[in-house]
């Protein structure tokens, strides 16, 4: 489990910066905007690979159950899913949902370790997604705490990109619940 933390700290702490502004201004006198940005780039990819790598290896090893969840709790999971992948999409697609949710990708994420949580119990399961889930909700606070969409121009109606975002997202979650997840990670949601 030693390598999953390791990539948690170092993917997290990376996203992390911004919730500090004199430490992100701090970083970005020190290297400039092109250097913090490849730094920022650099830490995120080896702390993602780092995660990939440290779960697979704690699964690999037999971690521990923490808990065991009734199978009910399953679907639960995966209903609250539905939203993620169109929530992260519209982060990329203009329109009305990107500007109604003042940060969707960070909703999505947040929301995506919380419904994992639900019926995951494993060791390094609880890590990862209490981790996700413990950053999202202080990132969230940080960006009410900075004042992130206090002057937002009024909502556009609900267009292309929110339509693109919730067509692929649903396609996303679909292609996923039914065969990606398995395939990637060796678990079915639908049991």
């Amino acid at each position: 489990m030693i390598v999953l933390v390791l990539g948690l700290v170092l993917f997290l702490g990376a996203h992390s910066l911004p919730m500090v502004p004199t430490a992100r201004a701090a970083v970005i006198a020190r290297l400039g905007d092109n250097g913090h940005k490849g730094l920022h780039s650099l830490a995120a990819a080896a702390g993602i690979g780092l995660i990939v790598w440290g779960f697979g290896l704690a699964r690999w090893e037999g971690a521990p159950l923490l808990w065991q969840s009734p199978p009910a709790m399953r679907w639960v999971a995966v209903v609250a899913l539905v939203p993620v992948f169109p929530l992260i999409l519209a982060a990329f697609l203009p329109g009305r949902i990107g500007r109604l949710i003042a940060h969707p990708m960070l909703t999505g994420v947040t929301l995506w370790a919380f419904a994992h949580l639900l019926f995951v119990g494993s060791a390094p399961g609880v890590a990862l997604f209490a981790s996700f889930l413990v950053w999202g909700l202080a990132d969230r606070r940080s960006l009410i705490r900075r004042g992130a969409g206090r002057t937002a121009p009024p909502l556009p109606p609900f267009g292309r990109g929110d339509a693109l975002a919730v067509g692929l997202g649903l396609a996303l979650w679909l292609v996923t619940v039914t065969w990606s997840h398995l395939f990637l990670f060796g678990v079915s949601p639908l049991g």
